[in-house]
Protein backbone atom coordinates (compact mmCIF):
# COMPACT_ATOMS: atom_id res chain seq x y z
CA UNK A 1 0.00 0.00 0.00
CA UNK A 2 1.09 3.41 -0.87
CA UNK A 3 0.49 6.21 0.98
CA UNK A 4 1.37 10.03 1.97
CA UNK A 5 3.34 10.01 5.11
CA UNK A 6 1.08 12.60 6.59
CA UNK A 7 -1.59 10.01 6.84
CA UNK A 8 0.20 7.33 8.42
CA UNK A 9 1.57 9.88 10.70
CA UNK A 10 -1.65 12.18 11.30
CA UNK A 11 -4.21 10.46 13.92
CA UNK A 12 -7.37 12.66 12.36
CA UNK A 13 -6.56 10.80 8.68
CA UNK A 14 -9.15 7.79 10.19
CA UNK A 15 -6.26 5.20 10.02
CA UNK A 16 -5.61 5.76 13.39
CA UNK A 17 -8.06 4.33 15.76
CA UNK A 18 -8.91 2.02 12.81
CA UNK A 19 -5.92 0.34 11.06
CA UNK A 20 -3.88 0.49 14.03
CA UNK A 21 -5.02 1.47 17.45
CA UNK A 22 -3.08 4.72 19.78
CA UNK A 23 -3.94 5.49 23.35
CA UNK A 24 -5.42 8.74 22.13
CA UNK A 25 -7.11 6.83 19.41
CA UNK A 26 -8.00 3.33 20.24
CA UNK A 27 -11.12 3.02 18.28
CA UNK A 28 -13.35 0.21 19.26
CA UNK A 29 -10.59 -1.08 21.61
CA UNK A 30 -11.18 1.72 24.18
CA UNK A 31 -11.02 -0.51 27.08
CA UNK A 32 -7.82 -2.18 25.72
CA UNK A 33 -5.17 0.65 26.03
CA UNK A 34 -3.68 -0.18 29.46
CA UNK A 35 -2.87 -3.98 28.39
CA UNK A 36 -1.61 -3.34 24.67
CA UNK A 37 0.17 0.21 24.30
CA UNK A 38 3.63 -0.66 24.21
CA UNK A 39 5.75 0.72 26.92
CA UNK A 40 9.08 2.29 25.52
CA UNK A 41 12.20 3.01 27.29
CA UNK A 42 15.19 4.54 26.05
CA UNK A 43 18.36 4.74 27.13
CA UNK A 44 21.16 6.00 25.39
CA UNK A 45 20.51 3.96 22.00
CA UNK A 46 19.19 1.08 24.07
CA UNK A 47 15.57 0.44 23.70
CA UNK A 48 13.27 -1.62 25.38
CA UNK A 49 9.60 -2.46 24.76
CA UNK A 50 7.27 -3.80 27.32
CA UNK A 51 3.48 -4.58 26.26
CA UNK A 52 1.36 -4.81 30.15
CA UNK A 53 -0.35 -7.75 28.72
CA UNK A 54 -1.07 -11.84 29.67
CA UNK A 55 0.26 -14.20 27.73
CA UNK A 56 -2.56 -17.08 27.82
CA UNK A 57 -0.70 -19.41 25.20
CA UNK A 58 -2.00 -19.21 21.79
CA UNK A 59 -5.51 -18.31 23.14
CA UNK A 60 -4.46 -14.35 23.75
CA UNK A 61 -1.24 -13.35 23.11
CA UNK A 62 1.51 -10.35 22.17
CA UNK A 63 2.50 -11.96 18.36
CA UNK A 64 5.67 -9.72 18.11
CA UNK A 65 7.00 -6.10 18.24
CA UNK A 66 8.05 -4.23 15.33
CA UNK A 67 10.15 -1.11 15.44
CA UNK A 68 9.74 1.87 12.50
CA UNK A 69 12.40 4.49 11.79
CA UNK A 70 10.86 8.28 11.49
CA UNK A 71 9.95 7.35 8.23
CA UNK A 72 7.75 4.12 8.89
CA UNK A 73 10.96 2.07 7.38
CA UNK A 74 11.71 -1.39 9.19
CA UNK A 75 14.46 -1.44 11.58
CA UNK A 76 13.92 -4.27 13.90
CA UNK A 77 10.92 -6.86 15.61
CA UNK A 78 10.62 -9.98 17.89
CA UNK A 79 8.37 -12.59 17.89
CA UNK A 80 6.89 -13.93 20.93
CA UNK A 81 6.17 -17.57 21.43
CA UNK A 82 3.01 -18.02 23.85
CA UNK A 83 4.32 -21.24 25.22
CA UNK A 84 7.59 -19.96 26.21
CA UNK A 85 7.48 -16.42 26.62
CA UNK A 86 6.24 -15.35 29.71
CA UNK A 87 6.40 -11.66 29.04
CA UNK A 88 6.51 -9.52 25.80
CA UNK A 89 9.29 -7.82 26.38
CA UNK A 90 12.27 -6.75 23.52
CA UNK A 91 15.19 -4.72 23.33
CA UNK A 92 16.89 -3.05 20.35
CA UNK A 93 20.52 -1.51 20.21
CA UNK A 94 20.35 1.56 17.69
CA UNK A 95 23.72 2.47 17.10
CA UNK A 96 23.29 3.56 13.76
CA UNK A 97 20.11 5.82 14.44
CA UNK A 98 18.77 8.71 15.99
CA UNK A 99 15.64 10.31 15.98
CA UNK A 100 11.93 9.36 15.83
CA UNK A 101 10.85 5.98 16.31
CA UNK A 102 7.65 4.02 16.05
CA UNK A 103 6.87 0.89 18.00
CA UNK A 104 4.07 -1.52 16.91
CA UNK A 105 2.98 -3.78 19.33
CA UNK A 106 1.05 -6.91 17.72
CA UNK A 107 -1.89 -8.64 19.63
CA UNK A 108 -3.39 -12.05 18.23
CA UNK A 109 -6.95 -10.84 19.13
CA UNK A 110 -7.02 -6.87 19.79
CA UNK A 111 -4.51 -5.87 16.87
CA UNK A 112 -1.93 -3.48 16.30
CA UNK A 113 -0.79 -0.47 18.81
CA UNK A 114 1.61 2.02 17.80
CA UNK A 115 3.49 4.68 19.98
CA UNK A 116 6.58 6.80 19.64
CA UNK A 117 9.84 7.49 21.27
CA UNK A 118 12.84 9.62 20.26
CA UNK A 119 16.62 7.72 20.03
Amino acid sequence: MLVPKSVLASTKSGMAGGVYYTKDAPGRWSQKVGGHMPVVEVSGKTVKVTTPHEMRGYEHYIVKHMVLDADYQFIAEKMFDPSKDSTPFSEYELADYSGKIYVLSVCNKHDTWLASAEV
